[in-house]
């Protein structure tokens, strides 16, 4: 199957990144590297409409980044071994953690008999024999998963699959043709997962921008035109696929919560995600965006989300803490699964098997890329992050 390109939204963000952008100042500081248990390589997974190191859109803006200056140059410049998976960018979570697969271990991509059949595609995709992400991957050589917004759902289902394999694909497939992906049993293949801004229960961006509400006096027109923008190019577009097998479908409230049933909390894994805000609470209770770090992409959909509650069709009610959010994820999907065991990140006491929820992080859903128009460098927050995980 092929990978859809995202070169619209590319064309967006690079257009306005050059336009606003100046040099990228590199923190003067490295990392210390005392208290290290492990160095594991770090492979980071991209969220919808993105993209990794084998998209040539990645030669001229990183993803990991962005208007802050190439965040994995400087990591990997530090000391950490980092790597940009390229995943597709509207695919479902199921269809991306078979890439994602294929590419760590440099194999052909085998979406799944029983899943490619369901879902109306091809079953074998590209062949990373020749060109793997990273040289060697096992249960002496595990990696630690960090996905952004979707690449969160990703990289759970990637480890799920490992773990646990797949009843349908084992059950529907001949012994000799099953990948190795869907047989499990290589959980501790994983050391750590990480989700920035991932909304892990859906995101209610789905449910309130239904077009009844009439902000043209509230928004600019740059910030209209942005968000019109942005919209067209994440909307992605059909191929044949089943309406289930795309990211669309996943991030729903509903959808979402169902993907949760499917993913476990694995006991030897370290979990951690980081929550972002970029919206402020006002007199009525509602929560509006703070200017001054939300992208102007993300301003209508801040307004909406942050000031309309509901209930799904399939009886979820998203309420008043559904409110603060980054824009396009609601700050409270993005602390932890619904389904899955959850504490606030204490860094004396970290634990594996369940989710360590580290500090709102105030900025909006590019923040944690680096920013596009408003520049956020990530250097240094990244550094901490990954200093932390390997002193565990």
């Amino acid at each position: 199957m092929k990978r859809k390109n995202s070169f619209r939204l590319f064309v967006v963000l690079l257009a306005f990144s050059l336009l606003f952008s100046s040099c990228a100042s590199k923190p003067a500081s490295a990392v210390a590297k005392d208290g290290w248990n492990t160095n594991y390589k770090y492979v980071f997974v991209h969220g919808l409409s993105g993209w990794g190191s084998y998209d040539f859109q990645n030669k001229f803006l990183k993803y990991w980044g962005m208007r802050g200056g190439d965040a994995l140059a400087y990591l990997n410049e530090n000391g950490y071994d980092c790597y940009s998976a390229s995943v597709d960018p509207y695919g479902s979570a199921w269809d991306r953690a078979c890439e994602l697969y294929a590419q760590l271990t440099g194999s052909v991509v085998d979406y799944g008999l029983a899943h490619s059949s369901s879902c109306n595609h091809e079953r074998f995709g590209t062949d990373y024999s020749d060109n793997p992400l990273i040289e060697s991957w096992s249960a002496e050589d595990k990696i630690n998963l960090i996905g952004h917004s979707f690449g969160g759902a990703t990289i759970r289902l990637l480890a799920e699959l490992m773990a646990n394999g797949s009843a349908e694909e084992i059950g529907a497939t001949p012994a000799d043709e099953l990948s190795p992906l869907f047989t499990g049993g290589k959980g501790d293949w994983i050391y750590s997962i990480t989700c920035l801004a991932s909304p892990h229960n859906g995101t209610s961006a789905y449910n309130v921008n239904d077009g009844t509400v009439d902000l043209s006096e509230t928004l600019s027109f740059s910030e209209r035109k942005m968000s019109d923008m942005v919209n067209s190019a994440t909307a992605g577009s059909t191929d044949g696929r089943a309406e289930t097998d795309y990211a669309n479908y996943d991030l729903q409230i509903d959808n979402a919560l169902v993907l949760n049933e499917r993913i476990s909390t694995l006991q030897n894994v370290y979990y951690f995600s980081v929550p972002c805000c970029s919206t402020d609470l006002q007199q009525d209770g509602t929560y509006f965006p703070n200017r001054e770090i939300t992208e102007k992409m993300f301003v209508k959909s801040a307004i909406l989300m942050g000031s309309r509650t509901g209930v799904t069709e399939g009886g979820f009610e998203f309420g008043e803490e559904w409110l603060p959010n980054d824009g396009l994820v609601n700050t409270v999907s993005a602390t932890a699964p619904s389904n899955a065991p959850s504490v606030q990140f204490d860094e004396s006491s970290v634990e594996a098997g369940v989710w360590n929820v580290m500090p709102v992080y105030a900025g909006d859903h590019m923040s944690l890329q680096g920013g596009m128009m408003i520049k956020n460098d990530v250097h240094g927050y990244f550094a901490q992050l990954l200093n932390m995980i390997n002193s565990i």
